[in-house]
């Protein structure tokens, strides 16, 4: 009798004993399950092997804005047609000398913008006055061409210009002379890319728009054909040409 107790005595413990056995072998099946289905392979891309499509505002550009501006300029070479050659982006951070860590932060916020890695802008000479060493670095600039400087563009034409502060427009009156427009923004916030929680400081930064004219009308009529919205009340910058009086009539 006594033997039989013990052996009802054991039967609980064993039972026990396989129990998590048994849970475990479970989990291993299922592991090895995740492993099969991590190790098949995926089906592919639907893009893979196509090629990337055209920005569509260089598409516009070449089917619309060039004849427009073949005709509107009585241009008999297809070479003088104006068109935009590239968009420099710079951001100055005067901060930066005694806070180094506060230019980390810019060059992500201004790669996130551009999708293009910034270039680190070092001081040519060193300045007592200011504290400035030589070769110290106080800012960052982007160099957009191509497919990215179209992409660019229509994203801040239809996107982040709209969302300027009290905005009435753009000036008419900064270009240089020799077909380029530049113009400066206040905040970074602007574009929807920027996360406005991670955000560390605000910051402002310019740009600089290259054609290939030197003639500034041609230019402000290129812009104008891209869609940049100009201030209406504000006159066209008159062409000067040789012998012209200050009315900007012949003389």
């Amino acid at each position: 009798m006594a033997t039989k107790e013990k052996q009802d005595a054991k039967a609980p413990k064993a039972a026990k004993e396989k129990g998590p056995k048994s849970g475990g072998e479970s989990k291993s099946s299922g592991g090895k399950q995740r492993a099969a289905k991590s190790a098949a392979p995926k089906a592919p891309h639907t893009g893979v092997g196509t090629p990337a499509p055209a920005p569509r505002l260089k598409d516009y550009y070449v089917g619309t804005i060039r004849p427009r501006l073949t005709k509107q300029f009585t241009l008999k070479n297809p070479h003088q047609v104006p068109q935009l050659e590239k968009i420099v982006i710079n951001v100055g951070v005067g901060e930066a000398i005694k806070q180094p860590k506060i230019l980390d932060s810019i060059v992500e916020e201004l790669g996130i913008i551009t999708g293009q890695r910034p270039v680190r802008k070092k001081a040519k000479k060193s300045i007592a006055n200011f504290g400035l060493r030589e070769g110290q670095e106080i800012g960052a600039a982007v160099t957009l061409r191509g497919a990215r400087m179209w992409e660019f563009l229509d994203r801040f034409i239809s996107v982040a210009v709209p969302r300027i502060r009290d905005f009435k427009g753009l000036s008419t009156r900064s270009f240089d002379g020799r077909g380029n427009y530049s113009m400066g923004l206040k905040e970074q916030m602007i574009f929807p890319e920027i996360n406005y929680d991670s955000v560390e400081q605000i910051h402002g930064m310019d740009i600089t728009f290259v054609t290939t004219t030197n003639k500034d009308d041609q230019a402000l009529a290129l812009f104008r054909e891209l869609g940049f919205p100009f201030r209406g009340e504000e006159k066209p910058i008159p062409v000067k040409y040789e012998g012209a009086t200050t009315s900007g009539e012949r003389a």
